[in-house]
């Protein structure tokens, strides 16, 4: 292969294993996307980071916004000028960006807009598992949902055109199996990107007063009417299995994966409609579907989504076939992946067919297994800068203060032996609800933030604080880049999704022009200077904000390793006595009992000197550390 990357190729016909993510960029620079943006966030990261890879080269414009209402408010700008444009999120981000993404269906587009939202059924790393087909739904926009890497590719191509043809933003729906499952995929033509438009001044259409907003509500009702016999015609509604009249089978997205796999484990010959565009739904289609049998089954993830809409059909038209989901009977869970075994268990149950698989002899074994399995919560690795925050926070308020925290990996500072932080809810919700908290008890509120968060969510909250005067303290963990979902860059690093010097943006600053008086910056495997610091910062009679601030381990390690620079372990000597207080205290993973004896993982330790400041008996020795490295 030539140096050319694998998302630039430009041979049609070429196949390439891509996760379905990376299928969704290649789709896009097929589509000839023109601005691309983003907020980074699990299981979407790699949609944005693929195409901050090639934009330069592939000349389209591609940046990390802020937030996601932001990202949604810069693509909406640009797709109103004729431009094509690509936003990515994560399934909450949508939350954030649902303000603008309403209003945005009212106003339409004229150049190609999708939006993905990448759902996370089972929270793999989220804090909920909504259904964001009913974003499409509640705002009015199609929605396609692909169930493999190829689709994920084609799709995209596809919401481009039917964006453009309905002049709607399109909701390009994936989950996580979608997301990160890498699968073949056939290369298109490459599209050029166009990257300048013209904005015409239409304010009937564009400014959403009310007497504007009604009409162009009537004309979204219009639309997305078109929009249901272009889903009557559309190539990704269709009948993927034929079978006998006596059951049938309608499924989308990675759930249609485990409906083919378990019908065909149980041996059915059962039917199956596979919806692609779910929102609007093919009505006709699928009420010929129920005409056709006499049990109908609703393979789907999370809400009853598709149930609902096949029950109202199957009502509407008075049809004799019984429907079975998640709504009655409940046969299939509503929290939580799918699976081939949960689908199997569940058309088992429907069918009266026993499964030809033992499951019980399954879990017998893996329990046996599982046994001798080393437990692997998640942790904040060796080095991080936050376990020394987190440690400074908890020694300074003796554990006693409360701690609401926030979406990163600072999160991880609740479990034990830390214990620090008592509520996350959603990104940038700490400091505000430090504020409710400190009214409520007059207890010492630590709220706890990541640099990233604090750009995304903090700043309404922190001047709320400011006006109304709240006695809290903001530690914002800045770790110099969004390290939980791939090290992007953000306002603060500096550089931006061009891989071009930019601004830095300075977390004290933000605050000192939000009007806070105390403001503070401290690298925190400095100890005792951290603490006095943060102790001041809580005795102050206002808000008060400290940055403790040293870059990710994991940049620090990959740095040397560029450099040539051996990483060098801290090391146990003989003063050692065994009390156990580096384990106790920190819960670094490098920190090892070996037969009784605490030990030092030299494979994992980078030698950050943590252990070494908190050691009552200066029993750790370690040399270059990680703070003189970050200075």
């Amino acid at each position: 292969m030539s140096k050319t990357h694998m998302l630039l190729r430009n041979e049609p016909g070429e196949r390439f294993l891509l996760l379905g993510n990376e299928a969704i960029a290649r789709g896009a620079l097929e589509a000839g996307v023109g601005i691309v943006t983003t907020y980074p966030g699990t299981p979407a990261s790699e949609i944005g980071d693929s195409l901050a890879a090639v934009a330069s080269e592939a000349g389209l414009y591609m940046e990390y916004s802020t937030n996601e209402m932001v990202a949604v408010e810069v693509a909406a700008g640009a797709a109103n000028c004729g431009v094509r444009a690509l936003t990515a999120m994560k399934h909450v981000g949508l939350n954030v960006a649902a303000d603008a993404f309403m209003t945005l269906a009212y106003t339409g587009v004229k150049g190609g807009y999708v939006l993905v939202s990448a759902d996370d059924p089972n929270c793999y790393s989220s804090q909920n598992e909504q259904d964001n087909r009913l974003y499409a739904l509640f705002s009015k926009v199609p929605c396609l949902e692909p169930s493999n890497s190829q689709e994920a590719k084609d799709m995209t191509v596809s919401a481009f055109q039917l964006s453009e043809k309905l002049e709607l933003p399109v909701l390009l729906r994936t989950t996580t199996r979608v997301s990160h499952t890498r699968g073949p995929v056939i290369y298109g033509k490459l599209v050029k990107p166009k990257l300048k438009g013209e904005f015409l001044r239409e304010p009937n259409r564009l400014v959403m007063v009310p007497a504007n907003a009604r009409k162009m509500h009537i004309k979204l009702l219009d639309k997305i009417e078109k929009a249901e016999r272009i889903s009557e015609e559309s190539p990704y509604n269709f009948i993927a299995r034929k079978g006998n009249g006596e059951i049938g089978i309608i499924s989308s997205s990675s759930a249609y994966n485990y409906a083919v796999e378990a019908s065909e484990i149980l041996g059915l010959n059962a039917e199956i409609l596979k919806l692609g565009m779910t929102h609007p739904v093919p009505q006709k289609m699928i009420r010929e579907f129920l005409e056709k049998h006499e049990k109908v089954v609703i393979v789907e993830e999370l809400e009853p989504y598709l149930e609902l809409q096949v029950r109202t059909i199957a009502e509407e038209y008075e049809l004799d076939v019984a429907v079975y989901g998640k709504m009655y009977g409940k046969y299939f869970p509503r929290n939580g992946e799918l699976s081939t075994r949960l689908t199997l268990t569940g058309l088992a149950e429907i069918t009266g067919k026993k499964s030809p698989i033992n499951f019980k002899e399954i879990d017998e074994k893996y329990a046996e297994a599982a046994e001798n399995l080393p437990s692997r919560p998640p942790i904040l690795c060796p080095g991080c800068p936050h376990r020394a925050s987190t440690y400074v926070i908890k020694k300074v308020t003796g554990g006693k203060a409360v701690y609401p925290t926030d979406i990163g990996c600072y999160a991880l500072g609740f479990m034990p032996p830390l214990k620090i932080g008592d509520l996350v809810i959603c990104m940038g919700s700490s400091v505000s609800m430090a504020q409710g908290i400190r009214k409520a008890t007059d207890k010492d509120v630590v709220a706890i933030i990541g640099d990233s968060t604090f750009f995304h969510a903090a700043i309404p909250g922190l001047i709320n604080a400011v006006y109304n005067n709240h006695k809290i303290t903001l530690a914002v963990m800045d770790n110099l880049t969004t390290a939980m979902t791939g090290h992007q860059p953000h306002p603060g690093t500096g550089i931006t999704g061009m891989k071009e010097k930019a601004e830095k943006v300075l977390v004290e600053k933000v605050a000192e022009g939000c009007g806070v008086k105390y403001v503070k910056v401290v690298n925190p495997f400095k100890i005792d200077e951290a603490s006095r610091i943060l102790k001041e910062a809580i005795q102050y009679p206002g808000p008060s904000v400290v940055v403790f601030r040293a870059p990710c381990a994991l940049m620090v390690t990959n740095e040397k390793i560029r450099k040539g620079i051996k990483i060098k372990p801290c090391k146990l000597t003989d003063k050692c006595t065994n009390c156990m207080a580096c384990i106790e205290l920190l819960g670094c993973p490098a920190l090892i009992i070996d037969r009784g004896k605490v030990k030092i993982d030299e494979n994992l330790c980078v030698g950050c000197g943590l252990c070494s400041s908190i050691c009552p008996y200066k029993a750790i020795e370690c040399g270059e550390t990680f703070q003189e490295v970050s200075e």
